[in-house]
């Protein structure tokens, strides 16, 4: 049987971007090269017409998309696919048709890089429903931080949630256990940072490419001299700014082997959680469309452990409202 061609309709959220940028967003295995060879030879059309790669698309306009782009996926692609899926289903804590928060586990890269078996980008697309692009990413969290990490489901979301991140009309609030207790109980550090190769530093010299960064911060919970539970909010969004911040006051966070948290707290290694202590635990940002959201990520497996060993609270409310 010969394959079909299919057909897909362009929403209105996708009104007005490129043709190129839409089969980027909806098959991202296909080349630009292969892409252009498709519009060359009249295999793909735009409401029936010929189209070149800066068509700019309408509403409503139907996308004729050959076979050989939607090939259908082995059994064992399937397989994975779905199982990618179930994956990734159990993180989620938040979801509308705009947007899907999840709660990312410490150790998931978001994006690719040297050396990554698995990335977050590469998994969503077994998130996209039949004919929808894959969620894409609006922010970003360290590999090794967990916690709140949302995601866009169309084009027009991903938009004004970038807008909202661009204009700082965010409050991300971030749990960690530091090694000794910060001074004072609650505190502004408005520190500039400075890349140093693969790390940042806090620029003491006045550098011209120096990154404004400040920080706010507020112990919840403390144990003797040991460590302190807490809550920070990250007025800019520098390149690890909570971490170079912390170990800047002499309290770096513990499991951070960048910048000094690897001290032992003399207590017995397997008592506690392994790993950098660091957790996006909450997210307030407009919505795309109405209203707020709101939503809040559970502490992972190893925080967890080292919270009950020190008798944490891990449900604490933590307010920077006064800020």
């Amino acid at each position: 049987m010969a394959s079909k061609l299919h057909t897909h309709i362009v929403s209105d959220d996708e009104a007005d971007i490129r043709l190129d940028r839409w089969f980027k967003r909806h098959f991202p295995e296909l080349t630009h090269g292969q892409l252009q060879k498709l519009l060359r030879t009249g295999q793909v059309r735009v409401s029936g017409k010929r189209a070149e790669a800066s068509t700019r698309l309408e509403s409503g306009q139907d996308i004729r998309v050959p076979p050989q782009v939607i090939a259908p996926p082995k059994a064992h692609v399937e397989k994975q696919s779905s199982r990618t899926s179930n994956t990734l289903k159990k993180l989620i804590i938040f979801e509308d048709d705009d947007v899907i928060a999840i709660n990312k586990p410490a150790g998931l890269a978001v994006q690719g890089g040297t050396g990554l078996k698995e990335n977050l980008d590469d998994m969503l697309r077994s998130l996209a429903g039949e004919g929808k692009a894959k969620p894409k990413l609006v922010h970003r969290l360290d590999r090794d931080t967990s916690g709140v990490l949302l995601l866009a489901r169309t084009a027009y979301a991903a938009t004004k949630l970038a807008e909202s991140f661009r204009h700082r009309e965010t409050q991300k609030i971030y749990w960690a256990l530091t090694v000794g207790i910060p001074k004072p109980e609650q505190g502004r550090i408005a520190a500039p940072l400075i890349k140093q190769g693969e790390t940042m530093a806090v620029d003491e010299e006045g550098h011209e490419d120096a990154k404004t960064a400040i920080t706010v911060y507020q112990i919840v919970e403390s144990a003797k001299k040991l460590a302190a539970f807490v809550a920070m909010w990250p007025i800019t969004g520098r390149t690890h700014q909570l971490r170079v911040h912390m170990a800047y006051i002499g309290t770096p966070i513990l499991g951070d082997r960048f910048y000094g948290g690897e001290q032992s707290l003399g207590v017995p290694e397997d008592e506690l959680g392994q790993g950098l202590h660091l957790h996006a635990r909450r997210l307030i940002i407009p919505h795309p469309r109405r209203g707020t959201i709101d939503v809040s990520a559970p502490l992972g497996v190893e925080m967890r452990k080292t919270w009950k060993w020190f008798g944490f609270e891990q449900d604490a409310e933590t307010d920077f409202s006064d800020a």
